[in-house]
């Protein structure tokens, strides 16, 4: 972490041009981001723990992103773990529109459905195109 702590770290890398974004874990709270969260231009919340492929959805980590849309109406707001075509009405309705589904998309002998219905549900809530 350079001198200046987190905000001097985003600080240098919008300086490189790049964009920033940060990840909160199940068990953080939302707030936790608050400080910085209109220096981001992605933030991604995870529900499943992070670790390995295959887990479960856990649907209560939607409140994050409802949060975080209501807050910041055009960040990007990327939801990863559990996401199938079952699931992701639940994120994208939440705010999410930025979807991560590999279990679901490489797990599936209709890659192309999968990725279409998961596309679909970020379009149908508003958040895509």
């Amino acid at each position: 972490m350079p001198e200046g702590g987190h905000r001097a770290l985003i600080q240098s890398i919008k300086d490189a041009g790049m964009k920033v974004g940060m990840t909160v874990k199940p068990g953080t709270p939302i707030d936790a981001l608050y400080e910085f969260v209109y220096d981001l231009d992605m933030v991604l919340v995870m529900t499943v723990e992070p670790g390995f492929s295959g887990q479960k959805f856990m649907g209560d980590q939607m409140s994050k992103v409802e949060a975080l849309r209501k807050r910041c109406p055009d960040l990007d707001i990327q939801v990863d773990g559990g996401l199938s075509p079952s699931t992701v009405d639940a994120a994208t309705q939440a705010g999410a529109n930025v979807i991560v589904a590999a279990s679901a998309i490489f797990g599936s002998d209709d890659r192309a459905g999968v990725i279409k219905a998961l596309r679909e549900s970020v379009v149908k809530n508003g958040h895509g195109q």
